[in-house]
């Protein structure tokens, strides 16, 4: 199971970052420059460089503290917990997760500009053991998104492939294939949605390999290879990540040939960037 797969960090989908990162006037000091910072951690995961992400993001949200910047405070505490996560640090995504709660408070974040900070917190818990929790959060993303979006927004395909993992974890394995049959239905109808089709058919396996259906596991495993393997996709950062979380769950199912040739593709997307 990739149990640490996410999906590229959400932004607010209805006023492109501008209403969650910038909400109504309070007495900050002044404001730290989050859409500019956002882009540089995207390039710098994109190259994965992990280290100087985390640095460049702390740095921020200590000056975003200084200026009294509570919005930017909030927007950055989003990206830690997901940096967090990344990097294994529970301690660190924990009190993250705990200063965003009060920042949320204090800002009264609510509409679909506050699911980008729920769904991190959700994945935060998810990562670290805490999924009854997680679920709490994923459903309330979940109210939030069906109150704001288009039932086929690949939005709601990232939340339903995240929450899967949590159901699957508290042993709920009919309600996991609900969600990630449900992810797959929406992300095939977007054409740039392939690496994360595949994502969904990779945990479909392992959620079929535990329940003994190793014919439907190993047919999952095929369908996420050709997903993997058509040509439209473009090879970028994410793709390269995508293929590195990938790799083992192939390894797993006795293709190590295609475990080993995605590792080695990921290294060289990685050395391109």
């Amino acid at each position: 199971m990739i149990d640490d797969f996410d999906y590229k960090e959400p932004s607010c989908v209805l006023c492109g970052g501008k209403e969650f990162y910038n909400p109504q006037a309070d007495d900050a000091k002044g404001r730290v420059p989050v859409m500019r910072i956002i882009e540089k951690i995207d390039a710098l995961f994109d190259k994965n460089d992990y280290e100087e992400a985390g640095r460049l993001l702390e740095y921020w949200q200590g000056e975003a503290k200084v200026l009294n910047d509570k919005s930017g405070e909030l927007a950055l505490d989003s990206e830690l917990i997901g940096y967090y996560r990344k990097t294994s640090a529970k301690e660190n995504c924990f009190k993250t997760i705990e200063r965003a709660e009060q920042l949320i408070a204090d800002l009264n974040q609510t509409g679909v500009s506050s699911a980008t900070i729920t769904l991190n917190i959700a994945t935060g818990y998810k990562a670290f053991g805490e999924s009854e929790l997680a679920l709490k959060y994923y459903d309330k993303t979940y109210e939030i998104y069906k109150n704001g979006l288009n039932e086929d927004d690949k939005l709601f395909a990232g939340l339903f492939n995240n929450r899967a993992l949590a159901y699957a974890d508290v042993g709920n394995n009919e309600q996991a294939e609900k969600d990630y049959k449900k992810a797959i239905e929406i992300l095939e109808k977007h054409g740039d949605a392939k690496p994360d089709q595949a994502i969904s058919y990779v945990n479909l396996a392992h959620l079929y390999e535990n329940q003994g259906d190793k014919k439907k596991a190993i047919d999952c495993m095929y369908k996420a290879y050709n997903l993997l393997n058509d040509e439209s996709i473009e090879q970028n950062g994410y793709y390269a990540y995508v293929l590195s979380k990938c790799a083992p769950s192939f390894g797993h199912f006795g293709f190590t040939l295609i475990e080993k040739e995605y590792n080695e593709l990921s290294e060289k997307i990685y050395e391109r960037a």
